[in-house]
């Protein structure tokens, strides 16, 4: 005959549920020396823990998405001064660079000129995603 939890928590003795209530006291605030069976039992716990949760349970469902900001550059090419008519028309220097490199998607982040001592433009750095 099983008996039910709450009808045994009526006709227990008072001596049970002191020990019941001291051995739950004693886990929830931990007061074991580390060279007592209970000790080892909490670290086999943890590392069951470790090596045997899931990722899913661990890992949030959404994937952190860099800014704008923080997406780096992935190359640099550097252009003639005779490729580039217009320095501010990214569209253009864009598909100028689509047609170098053979990508289809090509974004143009930043044109950078690079003078000479002598005040000509030698070249352009052009940065691109």
């Amino acid at each position: 005959m099983t008996r039910q939890p709450l009808l045994w928590l009526i006709t227990c003795k008072l001596e049970d549920v002191r020990g019941l209530l001291t051995t739950l006291k004693k886990i929830l605030f931990w007061n074991y020396e580390r060279n007592t069976w209970q000790w080892d039992v909490l670290c086999a716990v943890i590392l069951v823990f470790i090596f045997l949760t899931p990722k899913s349970w661990l890992a949030s469902g959404e994937r952190p998405r860099p800014g704008e900001h923080q997406r780096p550059v992935a190359m640099t090419v550097v252009m003639g001064p005779e490729v580039i008519v217009n320095e501010a028309d990214k569209g253009q220097i864009g598909e100028q660079i689509k047609a170098l490199t053979g990508r289809a998607e090509v974004e143009v982040v930043a044109v950078r000129k690079v003078v000479g001592s002598d005040g000509r433009t030698i070249s352009f750095e052009v940065d691109i995603r």
